[in-house]
C-alpha cells in the first residue's frame, strides 16, 4: 500500500529531512514519491552553514548535542552513511571524533577582570536550591503559562549556575517556567558536570555539513526530489467525516503561483513556522537588517492553517515579542592563528575542547567558542573560524558605546577584544566578522498554553502532520535537533502505521546516581 503513497513536505529543516528517510527506511515509501518544498536557495533550515574563506564563512548557530540522550537522532544517524569514512555511519563517525576530542572547559566563566573563575560551586543560597526543587518537582499543569521568574527569586539569576545554563541552553529569566524545568530533568545529567560541559558532543564539521549534507546525499541517493525557491503560502483543507484532509499545496515559485493537487492517500508534513525565521546577516561595515515575521514566510503560513482550527495551535504565543524572543550571534574567519593561540594559551584549552566561554559581567551577556578546526568542509588550512552570540543584544556595550544590534562586525569584535583585553590591531587586523541578528531565536521558549502548540499529528488530521520546533512532544526539550527528529518520527509512525517503536526518552532523572551527584553538587 506504501508504495503507492506520495508524500510532500514543507520546508527542508531537520525534522522535514528526518520524515523523509524515516518513510523510506520504516515505512517502504519509495524515495521518488517524496517532494520537498523549500523557501531558500539551499536545504537544512536551521541548520545551516556556509561561505567562504575570502567573503567570509557564516553560521547561525550550532545546536548541543550529547550521546547520553537524543535517542531519536542517533536511531536516524546510525543508518545514514558517512560522506567521508567509506563503511562508517554518521554515527559512528560521531562518536570516534568525539572520543579523540573530549570536552572539558577550563574557562567556562570569565568576569569583568579577565579572572577565570571557578565554577565547581553553583553558587546557590539555601532559598536557591529550595526554590529550584520546588520548580523541578511542581507538574506542568501547575506551572501552567508561568515563566521562569515566578518560581525563582533574583539573587538566585546571579548564581554561577544560571550565569551557565543560560547560556549552554540559551534560556532568559522571563521564558516559559515548563521549558525550564523540562530541561533540569531531560539534561539532570548535565547537572553535576555544566561547568566543565562534559557532557557535551561536537559533530566533526559544523552542523550542516556534519549532518545535512550526508542526509540530503542519502535522501537523494533515495530519489527524494527538493523544490528549491518555492514558498509554500497556503494549503486547501477540507472536512471529510470529521477529519481536516489536505487537499492542495499553493505555492509561490519564480514569482508565478501554483496549486498541487494532494490525492486522498497522499501526506503534508509541514514545518509550521522557524525559529529562524526572519533572521539577517550584517558584515564587516554594517549591522544586520531589522527583519520581522513580515519577511518571511513561515510564520504566515502556520496563522492561516491555525485561524478557526485551535488543533494547529496558537502561532501568536511564540511570536508576537520579539524583544523577548530575539538574540544575535555572530562568526569570525580569521587568516591566521594568532586569536586561536592567544584564546588556547588564555582558556587552557586547545581549539576543540573548550566549549562556551562566558563573560558573565558583559553587557551583551556575550559567549563564544572555538570549534575543532577545520570547522567547514572547504575550509582551507591556515584559516580558522570561532563563533559567538549575544544573549542582551539591545543593551550597550562595555566597550563600544552601542547596543550589539547596532553594531557591525568590527565593532563586534572591539567588544570582544576588550572583555578579553587583547590587542584588536593585532591579533583582528585580517578578521571577518558576519554578525546575525535573529528575531525569534528562542520563541519556542516563551511561556504558552498547553494547547498553544499542535501535537505532530493533529487532533482530527487525517493526512497532515507537523514537525518543527512548534510542537507538542512530552518530556521532551525543544532548540534540539532531537526535538524535531522525535517530531518527525511520531508524525511517521503513526500516519503510517509503523509498527516499530519510537524510541523512548531515557529517564536519567530517575537514575538514584544521578540524583545524588545532582544534590551534591547543589551543595558544593
Amino acid at each position: 500500500m506504501n508504495k503507492n503513497i506520495k508524500a510532500y513536505l514543507v520546508g527542508s529543516g531537520i525534522g522535514s529531512l528526518a520524515a523523509a528517510a524515516f518513510m523510506i527506511r520504516d515505512a517502504g515509501i519509495p524515495g521518488k514519491n517524496i517532494t520537498i518544498f523549500e523557501e531558500l536557495p539551499v536545504p537544512g533550515g536551521s541548520l545551516d552553514g556556509g561561505g567562504n574563506a575570502e567573503e567570509g564563512y557564516r553560521l547561525r548557530g550550532g545546536r548541543m548535542l550529547t550521546t547520553d540522550n537524543y535517542e531519536c537522532t542517533w536511531d536516524l544517524f546510525k543508518t545514514i552513511p558517512s560522506i567521508d569514512h567509506a563503511g562508517k555511519t554518521v554515527f559512528e563517525e560521531t562518536l570516534e571524533f568525539n572520543q579523540k576530542n573530549q570536552s572539558h572547559s577550563r574557562a567556562r566563566l570569565v568576569d569583568r577582570n579577565r579572572f577565570k573563575l571557578c565554577v565547581e560551586s553553583m553558587g546557590f543560597s539555601m532559598n536557591d536550591r529550595l526554590e529550584l526543587l520546588r520548580l523541578t518537582e511542581a507538574d506542568e499543569e501547575a506551572l501552567g503559562a508561568s515563566a521562569i521568574t515566578d518560581w525563582l527569586s533574583p539573587e538566585f539569576f546571579e548564581t554561577k549556575f544560571w550565569y551557565m545554563w543560560a547560556t549552554t541552553f540559551a534560556f532568559q529569566p522571563w521564558h516559559s517556567a515548563v521549558e525550564f524545568r523540562r530541561y533540569l530533568h531531560r539534561f539532570m545529567l548535565e547537572f553535576s558536570r555544566i561547568e566543565t560541559l562534559a557532557g557535551v558532543k561536537r559533530t566533526v564539521f559544523n552542523q550542516y555539513d556534519s549532518f545535512v549534507r550526508p542526509l540530503w546525499h542519502w535522501l537523494s541517493d533515495q530519489g527524494v526530489q527538493v523544490q528549491l525557491q518555492s514558498r509554500v503560502t497556503d494549503l486547501d483543507i477540507v472536512q471529510q467525516d470529521g477529519k481536516h484532509v489536505v487537499t492542495g499545496i499553493r505555492y509561490l515559485r519564480g514569482g508565478a503561483e501554483a496549486t498541487l493537487a494532494v490525492g486522498p492517500d497522499d501526506l503534508v508534513f509541514v514545518q509550521n513556522a522557524s525559529m529562524t525565521d526572519a533572521s539577517s546577516f550584517g558584515s564587516m561595515c554594517h549591522a544586520p537588517a531589522k527583519l520581522t515575521k513580515r519577511d518571511s514566510g513561515g510564520w504566515d503560513l502556520w496563522e492561516k492553517l491555525a485561524e478557526g482550527r485551535p488543533e494547529f495551535g496558537n502561532p501568536a504565543a511564540f511570536n508576537s515579542s520579539i524583544p523577548e524572543a530575539w538574540w544575535e550571534s555572530f562568526t569570525v574567519t580569521l587568516k591566521d592563528s594568532k586569536f586561536f593561540d592567544a584564546m588556547e594559551r588564555f582558556t587552557g584549552n586547545r581549539a576543540g575542547t573548550g566549549g562556551l566561554v562566558t563573560f558573565k559581567d558583559s553587557n551583551w551577556f556575550m559567549s563564544v567558542v572555538l570549534a575543532y578546526q577545520p570547522h567547514f568542509r572547504n575550509q582551507p588550512q591556515g584559516v580558522k573560524v570561532f563563533w559567538g552570540y549575544g544573549l542582551h543584544p539591545d543593551r550597550v556595550g562595555n566597550f563600544v558605546a552601542k547596543p550589539m544590534a547596532e553594531c557591525s562586525g568590527e565593532e563586534i569584535l572591539r567588544e570582544l577584544c576588550g572583555h578579553l583585553n587583547f590587542d584588536y590591531d593585532e591579533l583582528m587586523a585580517a578578521a571577518n566578522c558576519i554578525p546575525c541578528r535573529m528575531p525569534y531565536i528562542t520563541s519556542m521558549f516563551m511561556p504558552r498554553a498547553h494547547a498553544d502548540r499542535p501535537l505532530p499529528v493533529p487532533k482530527n488530521s487525517q493526512n497532515l502532520a507537523f514537525v518543527s520546533q512548534f510542537v507538542e512532544v512530552p518530556e521532551d526539550v525543544v532548540f534540539t535537533v532531537e526535538y524535531s527528529v522525535r517530531a518527525a518520527q511520531m508524525a511517521v509512525y503513526e500516519l503510517l502505521n509503523v509498527e516499530r517503536e519510537v524510541p523512548p526518552i531515557q529517564r536519567h532523572d530517575d537514575s538514584v546516581k544521578v540524583k545524588i551527584d545532582a544534590l551534591i553538587k547543589a551543595f558544593k
